[in-house]
């Protein structure tokens, strides 16, 4: 599972990392949109509300159907998915300078923004990931600078167990509080 807040890398990441692995690749967005599984539009954020039951009955259908392995990839993907049909839980993180710059040239509304900042800064993912999965299935990764196949291949050294699962390899809050930078990113509070 590649879980992480928009703009972190989720997709490109799930799908090079499905190609070189031979595995099924399930966009949780693509997945609602195409099989009409939202229950509503929230107007004031532009987005779809998701119908998290009907998805993870979609979704484990998928699963028991597929004869390779299933790399899922959503914010969301924690709450569709049973912790005991997940094997590790990759939660994608990025520098909230970075972030911040990706979202405006992909014409995010600015509340948009703003919400999808305090998720990074405040590790909303990564607490979800832990919470649904426990703490054993979920590794971070840091994507800042990166490109997406130097990222694919960290994914891949950890499901090899070459490399180590790692959390808690950042800390926006405690970097942009040690430079006096809060406010800038929570002044919509």
């Amino acid at each position: 599972m590649i879980t992480g807040t928009p703009g972190v890398g989720k997709t490109a990441i799930s799908r090079l990392l499905a190609s070189k692995l031979d595995a099924k690749h399930i966009d949780l967005g693509e997945l609602v949109k195409r099989e009409n599984l939202a229950s509503g539009v929230d107007e004031a954020r532009g987005t779809l509300i998701v119908d998290t039951k009907e998805i993870s009955k979609r979704v484990m259908d998928i699963i028991e159907e597929s004869e390779r392995d299933v790399i899922i990839d959503g914010h969301y993907a924690v709450d569709v998915v049973p912790a005991k049909e997940v094997h590790l839980v990759f939660v994608l993180r990025r520098d909230p300078d970075e972030l911040r710059g990706l979202m405006k040239t992909r014409g995010f509304k600015e509340s948009k923004i703003q919400e999808n900042l305090a998720a990074e800064i405040l590790d909303v993912c990564l607490s979800e990931a832990v919470d649904s999965c426990g703490l054993d299935k979920v590794c971070e990764i840091d994507t800042s600078g990166k490109e997406i196949e130097d990222i694919v291949e960290e994914v891949i050294s950890i499901l090899k167990e070459k490399s180590q699962c790692r959390r808690g390899i950042v800390d926006w809050l405690g970097k942009l509080d040690q430079e006096g930078r809060l406010n800038e990113f929570f002044k919509f509070l």
